[in-house]
């Protein structure tokens, strides 16, 4: 089925924004709406779309609003439009059963749950970009109930934005997020709640390392109180693997009990490798690069322009601030066997490095 627009956004915030913005940039008429004019103003603003009208007959409408609300607005747009209706909330199996609670099952038949897997831990209009969705995995996930050049529409939505389609059953999807987003969330939380009473000492060595596990810690704790009590058993069911797992690494550190405490660390390292690579590959083995990095204008462009001088392609950025000195360690990622070329290179350019 083909999308040929109107489409309607529900909630411009960070996603609804975005969706906004991917189709706009399709060719595709954008309608918005939102409880917040200042939000509809701001988005329309940025071109993501213009405020709905009386009159005006979306053929898709999104509803991107919060997950304790993504129930009672889709039912109100299955019941105020002929469109087909999806939602980019983070659960599916909830707001699909208040929803077939509430309307008819020729209404239902119109309605798929789908889910962007992306995002910021930035919100509202202003954080919105059309390439927010670009090669990204976009779960669509249409009940037994959900009409087929439905479910076609929303997958074609996904595309138009610059996704890639990924079809689920709700449920299916609900265990995946909790596995692969809440939990991650939840651990990054806990994590970070342990440096709230730090010394100022300890705090004083931070690295990326804690920077990399704490960073989703820093979303919105309403929105994530929402997705979590949403998604409560497939969430609590991995919790209670964790507390295994826990409950495992203390008595192995208590005993100094290596060859189990290994065990878990390989585990972990086989995990890291089961998550797909670029492009949905297999994972490819990569090596880092670290380079000493001034904190001056200029410095970075120029290290970037050096690299790409190298011919090397970069697979990953990371840097971290050096708070005793002037300057920033930044990582650079690139495949094991290319990583000597770029060490040549640079240090060919003056810069400072290290493997």
């Amino acid at each position: 089925m083909t999308l040929t627009g109107p489409v309607l956004v529900v909630g411009t915030g960070l996603l609804g924004t975005s969706i906004g913005l991917a189709c706009r940039r399709a060719g595709l008429e954008v309608l918005l709406s939102d409880v917040s004019p200042e939000h509809v103003r701001t988005a329309s603003g940025l071109g993501a779309g213009r405020p709905v009208a009386p009159g005006d007959r979306p053929q898709l409408v999104v509803v991107a609003v919060p997950p304790d609300l993504l129930g009672p607005v889709v039912v109100e747009a299955l019941r105020g439009t002929d469109a087909v209706v999806t939602d980019v909330g983070s659960i599916k199996s909830l707001p699909l059963h208040e929803v077939a609670a509430a309307v008819t099952p020729e209404q239902l038949a119109r309605y798929v749950g789908s889910h962007p897997m992306a995002g910021s831990e930035r919100s509202g209009p202003l954080a919105a970009t059309a390439a927010l969705f670009d090669a990204r995995p976009w779960a669509v996930a249409p009940a037994a109930t959900a009409a087929p050049e439905a479910a076609a529409l929303v997958q074609a939505l996904a595309r138009t934005c610059g996704a890639v389609p990924v079809v689920l059953t709700p449920e299916e999807h609900d265990r995946a997020v909790a596995r692969t987003s809440h939990l991650p969330h939840l651990m990054s939380v806990l994590m970070a709640g342990r440096l709230v009473d730090a010394p100022a000492e300890h705090l004083a060595l931070s690295g990326q390392g804690v920077r990399d596990v704490t960073r989703v810690a820093g979303s919105d704790p309403a929105l994530w109180q929402q997705i979590v009590t949403g998604n409560a058993e497939a969430v609590l069911d991995l919790l209670a693997e964790v507390r295994e797992q826990l409950e495992e690494l203390m008595t192995a550190v208590a005993a100094g009990e290596r060859t189990a405490l290994g065990g878990l660390l390989a585990r972990g390292v086989a995990g890291t490798r089961a998550i797909p690579g670029k492009h949905g590959g297999p994972t490819q083995d990569t090596l880092s690069v670290f380079v000493s990095v001034p904190d001056t204008p200029g410095e970075l462009a120029r290290l970037f322009a050096d690299a790409g001088a190298s011919g090397v392609n970069i697979e990953d950025v990371h840097i971290d601030h050096d708070p005793g000195r002037p300057t920033g360690l930044v990582e650079l990622v690139v495949a094991e066997s290319r990583a000597e070329t770029l060490l040549a290179c640079l240090e060919s350019r003056g810069w400072v490095t290290h493997r």
